[in-house]
């Protein structure tokens, strides 16, 4: 009881803003045990106790001694090269794969169980085999309602209980209760993949229908959810809450609960509102609830924040202690009060502290953006601060939003180009759990964006060790990491790396980003380089060469580009590929003439080759006969050209 009036009287404080706030005191009581000093105590025997050991130890053991392979893969992927991923892409698609499968396989179990009724496995264990997914209690009655509520069965569970209704048999508040959490937990009790099929199919019937008529939309109404609401009007949830008996305040707080997670915000306050014309009480998750829905239900900031204060006075009435979620709920709104939220969310934190709750990932986010980019506070400072607290932790999930907060704090880093907050914040992510918080996206967006800081800020020395150790075992670099890379190859004159860059965008399958191509092509073209390095940018050419050349069942080519062409060109011609660089020219100017339908210019082109002595003049005077359709005049002028050239020869030999 004293905890919770030093915590009711503490929301007190918050809500007159005084900003003076208090720590809880607690009183630690020593114990002790007494030994009596008799012969007895002193003859007896005492062997030592048995050492028990922690049954993850030697995994933990064996786990720290295993050090990360740069060159492998994610470990949730198969160590075949046929299924590894080559980019994010890849992976994102590999890994939603393995879910889906890992889903079909439940639902054949689910849909069909009587092709895994026997058991082999000896001897068995309970825990391995494939959950019981059929109601085993058949007839109508409460206990088989039960079995279908925690089996998850909706539909079936609404369908039993109007069965008990219909037959007259009264259902008890606790199981009625429980097919409420059943049905505010899945929105609608209707809701099978059937059901979300036919749906779809009524609601692009109804667009149809709607621009046909050319109906013009309605904007949102005030207290639903930007996204279409998925709590439906006289649900079987509302249904079945109007025709209870009785009613108690876990019966209220679900439906308020499912109405906000669901987007009926609007709804939920009417319910709430309810609760309390029946002398009930809300839990702490109700509050919670109702805090995440104030911006849905008022438009000015601080209507909002009045609105907040409101449910946190009833708390305090109703003697309710907050926790994290509490304060993560307050500060989520405030992000989206403006200038309100940035004045009240400093007194916020310091509640939580004076009732010494710690703070989750969560609430650092928050005040992330409650802050980030206000001329009141620096940002440098507001995420010093932070990473100050952050770096000492090891933290565990309690917020659906703590995995959001190392992606946007390496944001503001990058903002910022503060190298040194990256690393503490790379280092605090890497105590503990905390790399736990970020799953296969967060994960590669995380790397990506603190490797672009590392080429903008770093030496180049560290930045190739990092992107060695990072890819592909931590992060699939994107096209803008490549961009960024070569850049940094650049300032630090380090070009002689470009040929391995290359090599990385054919695995990644970036060789036909036009971006990454004019940019690679530019640098290798732009000074002399010694004649290794030329040769190695001359296979980099030809390989893109051959990229623009060659194309796929369903791709086009990769359109030649004045620079990418006049790139490659010098950089055969530094290698002393000066053949290979006048037949690229020829043709590309051959390929134009055809796109302009020119036979004209044509026929002067393979004119030009051949006064100039060029191998591939025969070549190109065998594509314009195929390529294009000559006139009988141009036909005999391109014979022409290639007489005067016999002869011309002769004459040569002859001398």
């Amino acid at each position: 009881m004293a905890a919770r009036r030093v915590g009711v009287s503490s929301w007190h404080r918050v809500l007159s803003l005084s900003g003076r706030c208090g720590r809880c005191s607690s009183t630690n009581t020593a114990l002790g045990k007494t030994v009596e000093n008799s012969e007895d105590a002193r003859e007896e025997i005492v062997l030592p106790r048995r050492k028990t050991w922690d049954k993850l130890a030697v995994l933990q053991t064996l786990a720290s001694t295993v050090k990360r392979d740069p060159t492998a893969a994610h470990y949730m992927f198969q160590d075949d090269p046929y299924l590894m991923p080559r980019n994010s892409a890849t992976a994102r698609l590999f890994s939603l794969s393995k879910e889906s499968g890992r889903n079909a396989a439940k639902y054949i179990i689910k849909e069909f169980p009587h092709f895994f009724d026997k058991i082999l496995a000896e001897p068995n264990i309970p825990s391995l085999m494939p959950e019981i997914c059929t109601p085993q209690i058949e007839g109508v009655s409460e206990e088989a309602l039960k079995e279908r509520i925690n089996l998850r069965m909706v539909k079936a569970s609404v369908d039993l209980f109007d069965q008990l209704l219909q037959a007259g048999t009264p259902v008890s508040l606790e199981t009625t209760n429980s097919l409420l959490d059943l049905l505010c937990f899945y929105g609608d009790g209707e809701s099978t993949q059937e059901k979300e099929s036919e749906e779809k199919e009524d609601l692009e019937e109804s667009e149809v229908n709607a621009s046909e008529q050319e109906t013009p939309k309605r904007p949102p109404q005030r207290g639903s959810h930007p996204s279409a609401s998925r709590w439906r009007e006289n649900n079987s949830a509302e249904r079945i809450f109007k025709i209870m008996p009785e009613r108690n305040a876990h019966s209220y707080c679900t439906m308020i609960r499912g109405m906000v997670k669901h987007g009926a915000s609007a709804k939920a306050y009417d319910m709430y509102t309810e609760l309390l014309n029946d002398r009930h009480k809300a839990d702490v998750h109700t509050f919670n609830a109702l805090i995440t829905a104030v911006p849905f239900l008022k438009d000015r900031f601080l209507e909002r924040w009045e609105l907040i204060k409101t449910f946190l006075n009833h708390m305090a009435q109703q003697e309710v202690q907050p926790n994290v979620r509490t304060f993560n709920a307050v500060l989520k709104t405030l992000r989206r009060c403006g200038g309100v939220g940035r004045s009240m969310a400093v007194p916020v934190i310091k509640e939580m502290e004076a009732l010494e709750i710690e703070p989750s990932l969560a609430t650092y986010d928050h005040l992330l953006s409650i802050f980030y980019r206000t001329v009141d506070l620096a940002p440098s400072g507001i995420i010093s601060e932070v990473l100050d607290d952050v770096e000492k932790r090891s933290f565990t999930p309690q917020d659906p939003d703590d995995g959001k907060f190392f992606i946007s704090a390496m944001q503001v880093c990058c903002d910022l180009k503060d190298i040194k907050l990256a690393y503490r914040l790379n280092k605090a992510m890497e105590k503990g759990d905390n790399w736990k918080f970020l799953d296969m996206d967060r994960l590669n967006l995380y790397w990506s964006r603190f490797f672009s800081l590392l080429c903008m800020m770093e030496q180049i020395d560290v930045v190739l060790k990092w992107y060695k150790e990072m890819s592909p075992s931590l992060f699939y670099p994107s096209p803008k990491n490549i961009l960024d890379l070569l850049q940094a190859l650049d300032a630090a004159n380090h070009l002689e790396m470009i040929p391995s860059v290359w090599e990385d965008m054919k695995q990644l399958g970036f060789s036909k980003r036009r971006d990454l191509l004019e940019e690679l092509l530019s640098l290798m073209s732009r000074d002399q380089q010694p004649e290794e390095i030329q040769l190695a940018f001359a296979k980099c050419a030809e390989d893109i060469k051959t990229v623009h050349e060659q194309s796929g069942k369903d791709q086009a080519p990769v359109e030649w580009t004045g620079s990418a062409l006049g790139s490659v060109t010098v950089v055969f011609s530094r290698a002393g590929r000066t053949q290979d660089a006048c037949d690229l020219v020829m043709d590309e100017f051959l390929n134009c003439a055809k796109q302009t339908n020119s036979p004209d210019e044509a026929i002067k082109l393979v004119k030009l080759a051949v006064s100039l002595g060029l191998p591939s003049s025969q070549k190109l005077k065998s594509r314009v006969e195929k390529e294009f359709e000559l006139s009988e005049n141009q036909k005999k002028a391109l014979e022409s050209i290639q007489s005067d050239s016999d002869s011309s020869d002769s004459d040569s030999d002859h001398d």
